[in-house]
């Protein structure tokens, strides 16, 4: 784990520095297990990030922007009532635990002065938020509820003392020298990291793994000697946060880890390192569980469409046969007198054919000659006109296809809010049956909510991450003789550039936007078309987000994660 007990205690240091001594502003709860806390200090507001989320559990500072319910879940109004308003007074670890508690002091309902402890306990699925009154040291509410039958050893529910995790009687390595790591290791057992890692608190298998690492020859000398060095520079904090990603894994922590190498990108404080790993990730979790119903409703109609357009294209493959068909009832009827009722089939002349050869004609016993000749005429009929029909039912399908493909794409870059329009966008289809509120009224439709980037010319670049917000993009925001701007025969976003002149710079920026919310994301050399907004149509009847565009121009780009948040940030 990244976010060991080391990581956490140059967390806790960040947080003391940019937060003691603020006042709490505001509490949010933008989702189940995370909390966002506006603290007031040093001059500035800032968004302290705590998740208890069983696999993006963290503490931090962020810039990312979270959307809030309408209605605040009941722990966020709890916490709304003990601490808003109030003095986070200090910040820190227990231990080299991977615990930060937040002491924070203010004034109850009757003016009396109270203190609360805000305890985040970051443990992969049994991370936790604990809101506790120091005074009588009992939980107030906890983000997560544990009862006795979950952990014998503590509860953790309203009106239950606080008990900290059961100690793992381990070493703190910020307490240990040389000697202690050589009478802690047996080096004669192998598996230095692990045996690291089990006797050191707070040191997690990537730092153990690079300790033997930078080690080199690994021994009684080596071993304690590197261990003792990354510790002080921990200690010291002279460090270089940083995320390493190779081709098949990515991680983050206090300073290049060699022992993974790739490619290293480093940034000034543990926040940014944060808000840059986990850029993306948490929201996609989010997305997939909100839109998991979804999701697998636009799979079963792409493929249940891909389905009938098979079976269409075999019937159509019958229908071809009417020719065939309308000849046979030709010749038959030209040859009448040969036929008899009972016969299987029948031999005759086939005078379509220039060299004179014959063709053999299938015959139902149990019909006259002539029943026979007036059903081959009514097969051919009825082939006839099944084509027409059967190409256009064959169009239909394919442009179904067409847009659940292109629904697919809009949920693997979309947003937890984005995925509430798409829903509503399949409500309007009749694809599925609208949703209604707990108290009975339907959800209302909102305008949607586009993206903006700035570009490096200080351009504005509107996205529109689904289909209801392209519509409202290109149709209703975007002025005529504005850039418009959309992937090649790619499902994907319509992009705006608000500019009627935009330089090839910003053309290019928002060329690679468009190319990184389509299907072509992880692709290089994406076609982008562009044209100005005049020459963006929209069909009669025409399927949500579905327009044709003449006028356009083709750039080749490749996507950059690295340039979509440098021009949003921006």
């Amino acid at each position: 784990m990244s976010f060991d007990g080391l990581f956490t205690h140059v967390m806790a240091n960040e947080l003391s520095r940019s937060l003691k001594g603020g006042r709490i502003n505001k509490v949010h709860q933008p989702y189940k297990n995370e909390i966002i806390i506006t603290v007031r200090a040093n001059g500035s507001n800032h968004k302290l990030l705590l998740s208890a989320h069983p696999s993006y559990a963290r503490a931090q500072i962020t810039n990312e922007s979270y959307d809030n319910p309408s209605e605040p879940p009941m722990f966020c109004m709890l916490l709304r009532k003990h601490i808003e308003g109030h003095i986070l007074e200090d910040v820190y670890q227990v231990e080299n635990d991977r615990m930060i508690i937040f002491e924070i002091k203010g004034r109850n309902e009757i003016g009396d002065i109270s203190y609360k402890q805000l305890i985040i306990e970051i443990m992969g699925r049994h991370s936790n938020i604990i809101l506790v009154d120091k005074t009588r040291n009992l939980i107030l509410d906890s983000i997560k509820h544990i009862s006795f039958a979950v952990n014998s050893h503590r509860a953790i529910l309203p009106g239950q003392p606080y008990i900290y995790p059961p100690e793992q009687k381990k070493l703190n390595p910020f307490h240990a020298s040389e000697e202690d790591v050589l009478k802690k290791i047996d080096f004669n057992a192998g598996k230095l990291d692990r045996q690291i890692v089990e006797q050191f608190a707070g040191t997690s298998p990537l730092f153990a793994k690079e300790v033997v690492f930078q080690s080199g020859l690994a021994n009684r000398t080596t071993v304690p000697q590197t261990f003792i060095k990354l510790i002080n520079e921990i200690q010291m904090e002279e460090i270089r946060p940083s995320i390493m990603a190779t081709e098949t894994k990515e991680a983050f922590y206090l300073f290049p880890l060699e022992h993974i190498g790739g490619v290293i990108k480093s940034f000034d404080t543990l926040s940014e390192v944060l808000d840059r790993f986990y850029f993306g990730k948490a929201e996609r979790d989010r997305v997939k569980q909100q839109g998991n119903d979804i999701e697998r409703f636009i799979i079963n109609e792409k493929e249940k469409n891909e389905k009938k357009i098979e079976k269409l294209q075999q019937t159509l493959k019958e229908a071809e046969l009417a020719e065939q068909y309308q000849r046979y009832g030709e010749l038959l009827t030209a040859n009448l007198y040969a036929a008899k009722k009972g016969m299987k089939e029948i031999e005759v002349v086939d005078y379509y054919d220039e060299a004179g050869g014959t063709v053999t004609i299938t015959l139902d016993p149990r019909r006259t000659p002539s029943e026979n000749a007036q059903r081959y005429f009514s097969k051919y009929q009825k082939a006839k006109n099944a084509v027409a029909i059967v190409e256009e039912q064959i169009e239909k399908a394919r442009l179904e296809v067409i847009y659940f493909d292109n629904l697919l794409q809009q949920i693997q870059t979309a947003s937890p809010k984005d995925i509430q329009e798409i829903r509503e966008e399949l409500v309007e289809g009749g694809y599925i049956r609208e949703r209604q509120k707990r108290n009975g009224k339907k959800l209302q439709n909102v305008k949607p909510v586009l993206d903006y980037f700035v570009s490096s010319d200080g351009i504005d670049i509107i996205v529109g991450k689904n289909n209801k917000q392209n519509d409202y993009l290109t149709n209703k925001v975007a002025a005529r003789d504005e850039i418009w701007l959309h992937t090649k025969d790619i499902p994907g976003s319509h992009v705006v550039i608000r500019s009627k002149e935009p330089s090839e710079e910003t053309i290019h920026e928002a060329a690679k936007l468009a190319a990184y919310f389509s299907k072509a994301r992880n692709s290089s050399s994406v076609p982008v078309d562009f044209t100005r907004v005049r020459f963006v149509k929209k069909p009669s009847g025409a399927k949500p987000g579905f327009v044709i565009y003449e006028n356009q121009q083709t750039v080749f780009v490749t996507p950059e994660e690295e340039l979509v948040l440098k021009l949003k940030n921006k």
